[in-house]
C-alpha cells in the first residue's frame, strides 16, 4: 500500500493526438502538447543543437526499421520550428505503443519541461487504450519504475476514467479521439472487454477528407513556413512564397493538418438528418481565413465531413479518399457501434446501459454531434430503450473527459490503496501490474 496523501499524482494521458499531463485534483491538465514528435536522424542532419530540446539516443526500441541515433523534438514550440531532413513521426499505431523510445521522450517532456517535477516524488497515474495488452501494461510498469523510479503507479482504462469523469459507474463510452473511434461499455467500473468495438474514423481522418475535398475544389493550404507576409502599406499585405527544398512531406503534412483541424473546428457541425448532396448543394458558404491571407468559402463540406461518422461509406465520394474502399466494408456508423456494442453485452444491465452514454474525446466535442447521435439511435435501438445520450456542455471537459477522470480518481481518499507501489514492483515484478490494475 502506498499512502502517500501530501504529495499529489501526476495523471497523464498520452491520446492518439494530444497528450495530457497534469497534477491529480485539478479541473484541467497543466500541459497539453501533440503527441506526434519532430525526428531527426543524425546521419543526414545538421549540426544545428538547440540545447532546450529533449534528446534521446536510447537504442532498445520495438520498432522495425533499424535506429541509428536520432533527435527528438517534442512540444508544440519545437514542431513548430521547421528544420530540415524532420520528420513527424507518432509513437502509437491504433492506440497502442509501436516505439517506445518516443514515448520515453514524450514522458520527459511532460514531467520536466512541462510541470517541472521529478517524478521520484509523486505517484503516477497513466490512462491506457480500452485494448491495451499485457505485454504494453508490463513495459509501461517497467519503464515507469526503472527509469523514472516513481514510488507508485496506477494504469487505468480510458473509457473506466471517462465514467468517472460524468460521476457513473456503469456507462457506454463512446471516445472518439484523433486516430480512432471507440465505443466501450463500463459496468461497476469495468469495462466489459467482450463488447468493446472500434473504427479507425477519428478526428485525423476527419481533417484529411476536408483537406482532399479543398484540394478537389483548387483550394490548397498553405503550411505557416512557406510563406512571409509583408505590410507595403498600413493595412495592405503582400504574401511572399519561401522555399526549403530539404523539408519533409511529413512535416509538411503536420503544418496542412493543423491549419485543416482549425477549419474543421471553426465550421463543421454535424448534420440533423443524414447527408444528401442535393439538399445541401445550395446552403450559404461560411467564410475561413487562412494564415496567408486568403479568404476561403466553405459550403456543402461543413455538414457532409462530419456525416463520415455516420455514415463511413461517404468518404469514398470525396475525390483522392478512394483506398478507403478497402476498410469500408467493416467500418461501422457511431449508432450501429453502439447498439453492437450494448447487445454484446448481458441482457440486465442493457436498458442500464441505453440510458447513459458519453460521448469523449476531442471530435466529440463538434457542435450537435449529441443531438444527431441521439435522434439515430432512438430510431434504430428497441422500443422499451429510453436513449440518453450524455455529453459535458463544456467543449474542454469533452476533450479532456479521460484526463479530468485520472484527477479525481487519484484524488480520492479511498483509492490510495490501490496503487501498484514500487516496493511491490520489487517483490513480484512488472507482471503483478496486471492484479492491481485489473
Amino acid at each position: 500500500m502506498y499512502g502517500g496523501d501530501e504529495v499529489s499524482a501526476i495523471v497523464i494521458d498520452l491520446g492518439s493526438h494530444t497528450c495530457k499531463a497534469g497534477y491529480a485534483g485539478e479541473d484541467a491538465p497543466k500541459a497539453v502538447f501533440p503527441s506526434v514528435v519532430g525526428c531527426i536522424d543524425q546521419m543526414d542532419a545538421d549540426d544545428d543543437k538547440e540545447n532546450n530540446d529533449s534528446e534521446t539516443n536510447n537504442n532498445n526500441v520495438d520498432s522495425n526499421k533499424p535506429k541509428g541515433k536520432r533527435r527528438l523534438y517534442v512540444g508544440s514550440q519545437a514542431l513548430g520550428f521547421r528544420r530540415d531532413h524532420m520528420e513527424v513521426v507518432s509513437p502509437l499505431k491504433d492506440g497502442v505503443v509501436v516505439d517506445w523510445d518516443i514515448v520515453d521522450s514524450i514522458w520527459d517532456h511532460a514531467l520536466k519541461d512541462c510541470l517541472l517535477v521529478d517524478p521520484k516524488e509523486h505517484p503516477m497515474l497513466l490512462a491506457e487504450p480500452s485494448s491495451n495488452t499485457q505485454q504494453q501494461r508490463e513495459r509501461t510498469a517497467e519503464l515507469m519504475f526503472e527509469k523514472y523510479k516513481v514510488p507508485a503507479l496506477f494504469l487505468a482504462k480510458n473509457a473506466v476514467l471517462t465514467s468517472f469523469a460524468s460521476g457513473r459507474a456503469t456507462s457506454v463510452v463512446v471516445d472518439s479521439g484523433g486516430g480512432s473511434t471507440t465505443v466501450a461499455p463500463v459496468h461497476d467500473g469495468y469495462v466489459l472487454q467482450k463488447a468493446v468495438s472500434s473504427s479507425p474514423i477519428g478526428g485525423e481522418f476527419l481533417t484529411d477528407c476536408l483537406m482532399k475535398s479543398l484540394e478537389s475544389k483548387g483550394i490548397v493550404i498553405q503550411p505557416r513556413y512557406s510563406f512571409k507576409r509583408k505590410e507595403i502599406q498600413p493595412g495592405v499585405f503582400q504574401t511572399v512564397d519561401v522555399d526549403f527544398p530539404h523539408t519533409t512531406e511529413s512535416y509538411k503534412l503536420y503544418s496542412q493538418r493543423v491549419i485543416a483541424s482549425d477549419i474543421k473546428e471553426c465550421v463543421c457541425r454535424a448534420p440533423d438528418t443524414p447527408y444528401d448532396e442535393s439538399a445541401y448543394s445550395n446552403i450559404p458558404m461560411t467564410p475561413y481565413e487562412l494564415p496567408d491571407g486568403q479568404t476561403i468559402e466553405i459550403g456543402a463540406d461543413r455538414f457532409k465531413i462530419p456525416d463520415i461518422l455516420f455514415n463511413p461509406p461517404l468518404a469514398q465520394t470525396i475525390p483522392g479518399m478512394d483506398n478507403f474502399a478497402e476498410i469500408s466494408p467493416s467500418v461501422r456508423g457511431l449508432p450501429q457501434m453502439v447498439i453492437e456494442s450494448i447487445n454484446r453485452c448481458d441482457v440486465d444491465i442493457r436498458k442500464e446501459l441505453f440510458g447513459s452514454i458519453l460521448l469523449a474525446g476531442g471530435t466529440a466535442s463538434m457542435q450537435q454531434l449529441k443531438e444527431r447521435l441521439e435522434k439515430d439511435l432512438l430510431e434504430e435501438s428497441p422500443q422499451a430503450a429510453r436513449v440518453k445520450v450524455l455529453a459535458s456542455g463544456n467543449a474542454t471537459e469533452r476533450r479532456f473527459s479521460v484526463w479530468i477522470g485520472g484527477s479525481i480518481l487519484a484524488s480520492l481518499g479511498s483509492f490510495q490503496q490501490m496503487w501498484f507501489s514500487k516496493s511491490e514492483y520489487e517483490e513480484h515484478g512488472a507482471s503483478y501490474i496486471q492484479r492491481k490494475c485489473p
